[in-house]
């Protein structure tokens, strides 16, 4: 099993192809070592020292450090991944996922069309590049011309994300959206 690794823009999240799919549908995020009792693989990783974070994709594994150099965390990391998918063990202990769903989304009826078109958009615009960096966005909320949006994997915590929203989310949905005012985080 060859594992690659890519950069993300987050210095503190690195990605993790393991060269076969990690998760069918949707995305698992387990941002402690709390949410980690779900996962074989995610207690293995978060067992080594300086692991704050672990989110899956659909072919990736985003792994998100507090401590330490990758350098001396890649080992261990690599190891971990590759022991997990040679043993054959699930990915996560209950049939059930933490894909990404709708179950906490407010909006009024009103916007419905709106918050439709503005999912679309997410869907097929920013997703596909967000998790191309590691991560993942899910819409949150619509109320009064803002949009609220959650970062999960390497764009939680990142540097840049704040401008991803601002300027690339935003403007995004400005120009097909004129009832789009502003992008807030969750």
């Amino acid at each position: 099993m060859f594992i690659q690794t890519e950069a993300t823009p987050n210095p503190a999240t690195l990605k993790f192809l393991p060269g076969q799919a990690v998760i069918p549908s949707g995305t698992v995020d387990l941002p402690d070592a709390s949410a980690a009792a779900k996962s074989p693989l995610a207690e293995r990783l978060f067992a080594i020292k300086g692991i704050s974070g672990v989110f899956y994709g659909a072919d990736f594994i985003s792994v998100t450090k507090t401590d330490g150099e990758w350098q001396q965390l890649k080992p261990a990391i690599l190891g971990a991944i590759m022991e997990h998918f040679m043993s054959g063990a699930p990915l996560m202990r209950d049939e059930e996922s933490e894909a990404a769903g709708d179950s906490d989304e407010f909006f009024d009826a009103k916007d419905a069309e709106t918050v439709t078109t503005i999912k679309e958009l997410i869907e097929t615009r920013v997703r596909p590049a967000v998790a191309n960096d590691g991560g993942d966005i899910i819409f949150k909320g619509f109320k009064d011309g803002v949009v609220f949006l959650h970062m999960q994997g390497a764009c939680s915590g990142c540097p840049s994300s704040t401008a991803t929203l601002r300027h690339g989310i935003q403007n995004l949905l400005k120009h097909y959206l004129p009832d789009v005012v502003e992008v807030r985080p969750t």
